[in-house]
Formats: structure tokens, C-alpha cells, sequence
């Protein structure tokens, strides 16, 4: 198991994992809401991603302390797309899914030396939430995990990851001292605003501490927050996102020409994962 002195990182099971430990993973995640897939992908196609990233998303460079997302990542990135066809990243993707799976949905994110703590929150959008803008939208299927590959690793010193075990929950309260948020999509501090709480001193939060080709893999209501930037160099990350099963997911939006593409240019094995890819409208709002 991954440790640094610094930060607890014990828990009392095992969230680490082989890639060829695919039970163990299936079990943990859905157990716990998490787990860590050690050395997917080679250090060569680690390299890959990080230049396809930095070609996509910050091509033109960051501002200090800037973070950019791209949220189509898939549909721009051919190292990307090749994850499709990668035998122990789908092997993953298959376990949690089943041998029958669509994809989702997919992210590239870019953070600057200097950027500061996100806030807290799950992916998921609650039922009793409004699914405002697309991205919410899209993430109102339940029985998704969201498959991260942080392409520096991932450290608290340097923009990283933080999950609450356990709060996949469908009826977790918030951690102690803590009320959730309107939606459930956050929480805060009882006594404080009520908006989404950006501090890395929550009760019973596990900094992940990973290396470039590890897994993450976080079901789709696990809370997580990212720790403020202070390392050296930009750190890299890209997710994935699948749903279970290989039929239509309606949407509000009509089939981007850049997903459209996407789609037609799949190879005939991969094309069954993508035939109901439905591709992301950022410009979407929900119109009451």
C-alpha cells in the first residue's frame, strides 16, 4: 500500500489491487465506493496521454494558478480513444460494468502550479436535484464509476485526489460535524454557509497516494475534493466514464458533429461501446 508519513492513509481493508484482481476491485468499490488499480498503463502510454492533454486542453498554456477542462476529451484525443481497445484498462472497465457497456462520457483536466483546493462534492446528480447544465445531466444514471487516470500520480502536495470511503452510500449523512448541501451535491460545516466546503479537514477523508499508470476508480455518488497545488510541474489527469448495458440514453441535445465523428471512426470492435455515445452539449441549460 501507497504511504507517506505525512497523511493517514490506512484504512482496515485492502483498496490497492493488481489489475488482475478483478473481483477484489468490483467488491471494494462497490463495498466502499473506491479502489486503486496499480500500473494499467505502460509509462510510454502515460507519456502519450500527457502530450495529447497538453496538445487538447492547454495548447496555448495555463495562467499560474489556472485550471481547464475539457469535457469531450475522447472525441479529440486518439491516445485517449485507444483506451477503448486497452486490454486491462476495459478488463476494469468490464468488471464494473458488465461485458455489455456503453461509453459515457469523458474529462481531461489541467491544473497549474498555485491552483487552489476544489470543493468537495459527488458526481452524481441527486434524484431530488435539478440536472442544470449537461454535464449534470449526463450524470444522472446511477451505476456508473468514473475511472481516473492522473498522469503525474496523484499526492496532497501537488493537486490531489481525496476521497470519503464509504460515502456511496445512498443515504450517507455528510461526515461528522457536517450537513449536506441542497441536492446533496456538497456539504459544509454545521454552523457555517451553507455552500460547498474547499477544506482538505474533513472527518474521515483518505488522501490517494498513486503513481502515473495507476487507477483510480470512485463510484458515482463517492464524495472527493483535490487538495490545493503546490508541486512543481501541471498536473494531468483524465477520466472515463461507462454505463451499464449498450442502449440508447436519451438526452436533451442533439448528437454534437464532433461525437458524430467519434462515433464513425470507430474500429467495427469498439464500435459496440460507442454506438449510443451520445456526446456532451457544455452550452445546455435546463430551461424551467
Amino acid at each position: 500500500m501507497s504511504t507517506d508519513q505525512r497523511y493517514q492513509t490506512h484504512l482496515p481493508y485492502r483498496y490497492e489491487f493488481a489489475p488482475e484482481e478483478l473481483d477484489a476491485i468490483v467488491a471494494c468499490n462497490r463495498a466502499h465506493g473506491f479502489a486503486v488499480v496499480k500500473q494499467v498503463i505502460s509509462p510510454e502510454f502515460v507519456e502519450e496521454l500527457k502530450a495529447s492533454v497538453r496538445e487538447v486542453v492547454i495548447r496555448d498554456g495555463l495562467k499560474p494558478g489556472e485550471s481547464r477542462y475539457c469535457l469531450n476529451f475522447m472525441e479529440l484525443s486518439e491516445p485517449a480513444a485507444r483506451l477503448l481497445r486497452h486490454r486491462k484498462f476495459m478488463a476494469v472497465a468490464r468488471a464494473l460494468h458488465g461485458e455489455a457497456l456503453t461509453f459515457h462520457r469523458s474529462a481531461a483536466i489541467a491544473k497549474d502550479v498555485g491552483a487552489g483546493a476544489w470543493t468537495w462534492h459527488t458526481d452524481w446528480t441527486f434524484p431530488e436535484a435539478k440536472a442544470a447544465s449537461a454535464s449534470a445531466f449526463l450524470n444522472t444514471i446511477e451505476g456508473f464509476s468514473s475511472m481516473w487516470l492522473y498522469l503525474n500520480g496523484t499526492h496532497p502536495s501537488r493537486a490531489g485526489l481525496a476521497i470519503i470511503p464509504d460515502s456511496n452510500a445512498m443515504d450517507w449523512p455528510g461526515p461528522e460535524g457536517f450537513a449536506l448541501t441542497e441536492g446533496r451535491k456538497s456539504f459544509y460545516r454545521i454552523g457555517a454557509e451553507p455552500k460547498g466546503h474547499t477544506g482538505m479537514d474533513v472527518p474521515g477523508m483518505l488522501p490517494l497516494l498513486t503513481e502515473p499508470g495507476d487507477l483510480i476508480v470512485f463510484a458515482e455518488r463517492t464524495y472527493h475534493g483535490v487538495f490545493p497545488h503546490r508541486g512543481d510541474e501541471v498536473r494531468l489527469s483524465i477520466g472515463l466514464a461507462f454505463r451499464p448495458g449498450q442502449t440508447p440514453f436519451p438526452v436533451p441535445w442533439p448528437l454534437p458533429e464532433s461525437a458524430r465523428k467519434f462515433i464513425a471512426s470507430a474500429p467495427a470492435d469498439v464500435r459496440p461501446l460507442v454506438e449510443h455515445y451520445v456526446g456532451i452539449e457544455p452550452g445546455w441549460k435546463f430551461e424551467s
